[in-house]
C-alpha cells in the first residue's frame, strides 16, 4: 500500500534524498505527522537497501517503545508489512530484523552520568538514523549518532542521513536549526521544515480542541508551533545565555581571580569548579566522584596554580567538610539574603543578580564545551509566585533535577560568583 504524505512530509523526503543534505529536522506543533514520517522513511530505507542498518532513537527507551515503536507498527501495517512475516521484532534486544537482512536498532540516547561520552554507541555502524523528539537529548548525543553513520554507504552510493523530529524547544535545537532557518543562515548540509497540526488532514478535531485547552506556554508550543515562546517566570533570557559564549571577552590581567565550587552531594551528581578572572570564566574542572580530602587537595592546588584570591564552596551536605578542610568560604543557599533584600534566601538573591549581570553583558564563559549544559540548567531557573511573606523565591534543585534528569551543578557554580559581587562590589540595590 502506498502511503499518502502531506506537502511538508513530501518536502522532507525530497530533502532527505538530496546528496548535499545530511540532517533534516521536522519540528513544530504536536500532531503534525513528524514521528509518522520518521517511521515511513526508516521502513522505506530498510526495504530498499538490503542488509542496511538503521537507528531509531529517543531520550528514554521506555518512551520510545510506548510511542514511536507503536507508530512504526502502524506504518508497517499501512504498507502491508507484518511482524513475524516481513520483519521480526525482538523486544529483549530492541532490534527489528527485516526479511532482506536490514536491521533497525532502538536506542536510549539519554545523557547518563555514568556514560558522558556515549561510549555505549561506540561500536555501532549505521546506514542512517531517525531521532524522535530530538529536543529531549543533548547535542552531543546527536553528534555521536551522526558520527556512526558509515555502514554500507558506498555500497548504495549514499551520504550520511539523519532525520529528526521535535516540538519547539528553546535549547540547542532552536539555536542550531530554527533560528538560522528563520534568519536564512542555516548551514548548507542542514534543512528545517516547520510543522503544524493543521498540516495533517487526518488530525482529529477533538485532538485540536484538547491542545487549545492547554496553558498558554504549551498551547503556543504544541498547537501554534511557536518557537519564540517564553515560559512564565523564566529568570534567564535564552538569547542572552547564548551570547555569553559569543561576545567579546573582557580584557584579561586586571581583575582578581575567584573560584566557585558546587560540591557533589554524597557522591552523587558532579563537582563543578569554575575559575574566574573578574566576571569571565577562564577555566573549569568537573569531577564525577571524589572524597573530601582529595577534593580539598585539588582545590588548594588550583588556588596556587591560578593565583586565586577568593574561593567559595557550597557548604550544604558534603560541602561542609570541604569548606573546613580546604579552608575556603562557605555558601549556604538557605541563608538570609544580604542587606535584608526582598528574597526568600541567599540562593534566590544570587540567581537574580546573576540574571541581571548576564542581561547587562557583564559575564562571559570561555568554553563552548559546557555551553549546552550551562544554558539548559539556567533556562530551568524560574521565579515562583510570591509567598505569604511577599518575598521572591525560585524553584528548587529537586524541581530542576526532575525536569532535566540531573542536578544544576554548572548553574549553581556560576550563581555562587555573585556572592562576592553582592558583598564586595557595592552592587546591593543593582537588581
Amino acid at each position: 500500500m502506498k502511503i499518502k504524505l502531506t506537502k511538508k512530509q513530501t518536502k522532507a523526503i525530497k530533502l532527505l534524498n538530496k546528496k548535499s543534505i545530511n540532517e533534516v529536522l521536522f519540528g513544530g506543533s504536536a500532531g503534525g505527522g513528524k514521528s509518522f514520517l520518521g517511521c515511513v522513511w526508516i521502513i522505506y530505507c530498510c526495504v530498499k537497501y538490503p542488509q542496511s542498518r538503521w537507528l531509531i532513537g529517543r531520550s528514554k527507551l521506555k518512551n520510545l517503545k510506548q510511542t514511536t515503536l507503536r507508530t512504526f507498527f502502524e506504518v508497517a501495517n499501512m504498507m502491508d508489512l507484518q511482524n513475524e512475516v516481513h520483519f521480526n521484532y525482538n523486544a529483549q534486544s530492541g532490534e527489528i530484523t527485516f526479511y532482506n537482512g536490514s536491521e533497525v536498532i532502538l536506542k536510549d540516547l539519554f545523557l547518563y552520568p555514568s556514560d558522558p561520552n556515549f561510549d555505549a554507541l561506540g561500536s555501532l555502524e549505521l546506514t542512517g538514523a531517525f531521532i524522535d523528539e530530538v529536543n529531549q537529548i543533548s547535542k552531543k548525543a546527536k553528534d555521536i549518532v551522526q558520527s556512526r553513520i558509515r555502514f554500507k554507504l558506498e555500497d548504495y552510493n549514499l551520504t550520511p542521513k539523519m532525520f529528526m523530529s521535535c516540538n519547539p524547544a528553546r535549547n540547542w535545537v532552536y539555536e542550531e536549526f530554527y533560528k538560522p532557518w528563520k534568519e536564512n543562515k542555516i548551514k548548507d548540509y542542514r534543512a528545517f521544515i516547520p510543522a503544524l497540526a493543521t498540516d495533517n488532514p487526518n488530525i482529529s478535531p477533538l485532538y485540536l480542541e484538547n491542545l487549545a485547552r492547554l496553558d498558554d506556554v504549551d498551547k503556543q508550543r504544541l498547537l501554534e508551533g511557536n518557537w519564540e515562546y517564553s515560559e512564565e517566570g523564566m529568570l534567564f533570557d535564552f538569547d542572552q545565555l547564548v551570547r555569553m559564549f559569543t561576545e567579546e571577552k573582557h580584557e584579561k590581567g586586571r581583575d582578581s581571580r575567584y573560584m566557585t565550587i558546587d560540591v557533589a552531594r554524597e557522591g552523587k551528581d558532579k563537582t563543578v569548579i569554575f575559575i574566574w578572572e573578574g566576571l569571565d570564566v577562564i577555566h573549569h574542572v568537573v569531577e564525577d566522584k571524589s572524597n573530601i580530602m582529595t577534593l580539598s587537595e585539588t582545590i588548594n592546588e588550583l588556588e596556587r596554580e591560578w593565583r586565586v584570591s577568593y574561593t567559595i564552596a557550597d557548604e550544604d551536605g558534603v560541602g561542609g567538610g570541604v569548606v573546613d578542610v580546604a579552608r575556603v568560604d562557605g555558601f549556604r543557599g538557605g541563608a538570609s539574603p544580604v542587606m535584608k533584600e526582598n528574597y526568600a534566601n541567599l540562593r534566590t538573591q544570587c540567581y537574580h543578580y546573576l540574571a541581571k549581570t548576564i542581561k547587562h553583558m557583564r559575564i562571559y564563559s570561555y568554553d563552548s564545551t559546557i555551553k549546552e549544559a550551562i544554558i539548559q540548567e539556567l533556562a530551568q531557573i524560574k521565579r515562583v509566585k510570591l509567598g505569604s511573606d511577599g518575598k521572591y523565591t525560585i524553584n528548587s534543585k529537586d524541581d530542576i533535577k526532575q525536569r532535566i534528569g540531573r542536578s544544576p551543578d554548572y548553574a549553581d557554580a556560576l550563581m555562587m560568583r555573585m556572592y562576592y559581587e553582592i558583598y564586595n562590589s557595592g552592587l546591593v540595590g543593582y537588581v
